[in-house]
């Protein structure tokens, strides 16, 4: 079978676990306190769901990067949000939107022009320690910045969890194809062990960095993450590892049309499930805020004494 099919066969059922475990994450990020510890989600049996599907579309993507560029794998990254849509609409007990179709659609076309216009070739070159080191060190610069307290924490996080998912992509690139051929290198060396740390640090940190960014809801956070993470995964694909794009100068065209038209269909998809989300009941103009009341759980005979006492009270004020 030609590689480049076999690597977009992976990449769909890869995206289709991811969007399992992005749907997971909402919902368990809904039922959890912003202030809840790693610790704790540990304990959960939802995480460990979340984590499994995480980890299944993750060894589906690395297959696929054995057979696919960067240029071609990455971008099909957009199927998650595709294939979350009548995820979370089943799960949310909805139909799909008109306008999540119209989102899915565009993001489809485009798609299928930059499947059009990507590399095709198998990837045979990979990162040296020095550039790994570099894209190791700029992309902890990067999530610094972005992880900094400020305004629209979600999306910042979505944004660093979509960009250490990329980079950690490309640096799985390389580990595989250094793997599984040996002409680049020996098979274990000093380049592949720094690389091996730095994938898994970046993974488990987009992962944590994503779970964070979901507890505003599933939809923004999800494009920005969709987004970002084929942005730096091409980025490192065409200036360091030498993909090119089909037809060269003249593939631009077609690229930049189906670039423009999935972005447009994930932002299509982000705003329809940001207005399908369950909204918080709005307090009355001039009416000041309730204070949450403490409520305290008493024993039946402890209540018992209470209402006792509480009648008595009454019948005193009537004589």
């Amino acid at each position: 079978m030609n590689a480049t099919l076999v690597a977009v066969a992976l990449s769909l059922v890869s995206a289709a676990a991811y969007a399992s475990a992005a749907v997971a994450q909402a919902r368990l990020a809904g039922r959890t306190t912003p202030g809840t510890g790693t610790l704790r989600l540990l304990g959960s049996g939802a995480w460990w769901s979340a984590v499994g599907l995480n980890a299944g579309g993750a060894l589906l993507h690395v297959a696929a990067l054995k057979y696919g560029p960067l240029t071609l794998v990455q971008p099909l990254g957009a199927l998650t949000l595709v294939a979350a849509v009548p995820l979370g609409a089943r799960a949310a007990g909805r139909r799909v939107s008109t306008t999540e179709w119209r989102g899915t659609l565009l993001t489809l076309l485009g798609l299928g022009a930059l499947l059009m216009t990507a590399g095709g070739s198998a990837p045979h070159e990979t990162l040296s320690l020095v550039e790994a080191l570099a894209v190791g060190a700029g992309t902890v610069a990067v999530v610094a910045g972005l992880s900094r307290p400020g305004a629209r924490p979600g999306l910042r996080h979505a944004a660093a969890s979509g960009i250490t998912s990329g980079v950690a992509s490309a640096l799985t690139q390389t580990l595989t194809v250094a793997v599984t051929d040996h002409t680049t290198g020996p098979l274990f060396s000093w380049r592949l062990v720094v690389v091996a740390v730095l994938v898994s640090a970046f993974a488990m940190g987009g992962l944590l960095l994503s779970q964070t960014a979901y507890r505003g809801g599933l939809g923004a956070p999800l494009a920005v993450v969709t987004l970002a993470n084929p942005v730096a995964a091409a980025a490192i694909g065409l200036a360091l590892l030498g993909e090119r794009l089909q037809g060269g100068t003249i593939s631009l065209v077609p690229a930049l049309l189906g670039s423009a038209a999935a972005v447009r269909g994930v932002i299509l998809l982000s705003r329809a499930q940001a207005q399908t989300a369950p909204a918080v009941d709005a307090v009355p103009a001039g009416r000041p805020p309730a204070t949450p009341s403490r409520v305290v759980i008493k024993s039946p005979r402890a209540a018992l004494h209470q209402e006792h006492g509480h009648l008595r009270r009454i019948r005193a004020g009537r004589s």
